[in-house]
């Protein structure tokens, strides 16, 4: 079955270009209009999306054809799309893909794949008549959707004029301009933009960005752009229900804030209850949990407070120990160290953890398990993200990580039959079977954990 999916692709010609400035301003603008907008995002990016959620009032998405498989994505789109438009942010520059020779998994690619009209952010400084060379260069360079042009940066006194060269040199459309406004700005540091919730006055930005579209876009066009999208397929794969009756404790505040909604989904389509708790204000972990997530974030920026909450390290520590299956994803597993950053963490995998000053083993990977474990059997796969600061002394060494169109891999990951704990990011929509396993593990665990408590009760009853 298909389905009507009005949408658009915002693209740039690279990082920095003003692509996620634009998407909010549009996303802000739309639901002010009271239009159902529903926000995307290309690549494995966390952040960006936290700011779409905060502006539509739902979790914005992430469309990755190397986590969820060229197949699944299209449906992931249709399955969350608004009724009236999707706004789907890209990454990087248009056509910068896998390993940064290819342009799968560009947004490119993506808008390719589902076929959806872009629209492409440029930003006009220091630039006149040179600004329609590289748009010329971007339509000709491949296979694209490309239908328009968002000038960024640009005064309104200065919107005909550049709006004039690119009409006249290429016949793209030009559908207004966001205006320079130091009020809007967002702070950056070393995963790059600060996180929504830690901008006060967010709301008052947003706002001024959507008057900005209002008096400099051409909304109205952008959004019949959406409207000549054709319709999507929406039959997401079937899952077993494997999950049915099960609690997974999700780990979900300011430090631990790095997760996919989809990803989430996946284990509740298969009938899992997602149980939301936080490491650093909770003093216990939920009741009758089967499973628990520790997802990644910023648990550096919040070290000496996790390193105060001791009776839930000590929990977290004793249900592991225990058996409890666990996944624990880069900021997660940072949890698990003995150390980080100088103060005490749950020490389960032991090793000490510090911020570095630039990236080492980071972007795509297919892990492949060197022995059986949690999600894997051995000579098995999961394709993954890895992009972190925090370098740790014990990286784990159960699973081999191959970088795509490269020859460069390295180690990773703490790995039993009830634990997997390291750096990669995972994306359940593409590793149904390791969700299916970890479920299966939870389940093994519950049955477990009545058992012992059916025969702690009938030991008392006979005593």
């Amino acid at each position: 079955m298909n389905v009507r999916a009005p949408r658009l692709v915002i693209g740039g010609t690279g990082s920095g270009c003003g692509k996620t400035t634009v998407t909010c301003a549009l996303l802000q603008a739309f639901v002010e209009q009271g239009l159902d907008t529903a926000a995307f995002k290309c690549g494995p990016d966390y952040i960006d999306p936290m700011f779409h959620s905060r502006v539509i009032g739902a979790r914005s998405r992430n469309l990755d054809t190397f986590l969820c498989s060229r197949e699944t994505v299209p449906a992931l789109l249709a399955h969350s799309a608004g009724q009236d438009i999707s706004v789907i942010e890209g990454v990087m520059g248009y056509y910068d893909g896998l390993a940064g020779t290819s342009s799968e998994n560009s947004t490119a690619d993506i808008a390719n794949l589902t076929q959806s009209p872009s629209v492409l952010v440029v930003s006009a400084k220091g630039m006149s008549l040179t600004l329609a060379a590289v748009l010329k260069g971007l339509l000709s360079f491949g296979e694209n959707t490309i239908q328009g042009v968002i000038l960024n940066g640009v005064s309104a006194s200065m919107t005909e004029y550049y709006a004039g060269i690119v009409e006249r040199n290429t016949g793209l459309h030009v559908y207004g301009a966001l205006p320079r406004d130091a009020a809007c700005a967002v702070e950056s540091r070393h995963l790059g933009l600060v996180t929504a919730s830690e901008i006060s006055g967010l709301q008052q930005k947003m706002h001024l960005l959507a008057q900005h579209a209002r008096e400099g876009m051409d909304l109205s066009g952008l959004l019949a752009l959406a409207q000549r999208a054709p319709d999507l397929p929406a039959a997401l794969p079937e899952v077993p229900l494997c999950g049915a009756g099960l609690r997974i404790a999700v780990a979900r505040d300011e430090a631990f804030c790095f997760d996919y909604a989809d990803s989430l989904e996946t284990l509740e389509r298969m009938g899992a209850r997602l149980v939301s708790f936080s490491p650093l204000y909770d003093t216990c972990l939920p009741q009758q949990i089967d499973g628990l997530l520790l997802c990644g974030g910023y648990p550096e920026l919040y070290a000496k407070q996790l390193s105060e909450r001791t009776p839930i390290l000590a929990e977290i520590r004793a249900a592991i120990q225990r058996g409890l299956p666990t996944i624990a994803e880069c900021g997660g597993f940072l949890l698990l160290h003995d150390v980080l950053e100088g103060e005490h963490m749950a020490g389960v995998c032991g090793g000490t953890a510090e911020l570095g000053t630039r990236l080492r083993q980071f972007g795509y990977i297919t892990m492949t398990a060197k022995r059986d474990s949690l999600l894997c059997r051995a000579g098995e796969s999961l394709t993954a993200h890895e992009f972190h600061y925090v370098q740790s002394t014990q990286p784990g060494t159960d699973f081999y990580a191959q970088k795509p169109l490269r020859n460069r891999g390295w180690d990773c990951v703490h790995a039993t039959q009830t634990l997997h704990a390291g750096y990669p990011h995972i994306h359940f929509a593409g590793n149904l079977l390791a969700a299916q396993r970890f479920l299966s593990a939870c389940r093994m665990y519950c049955q477990t954990q009545a058992e012992h408590t059916y025969h702690d009760i009938f030991q008392e009853e006979t005593t």
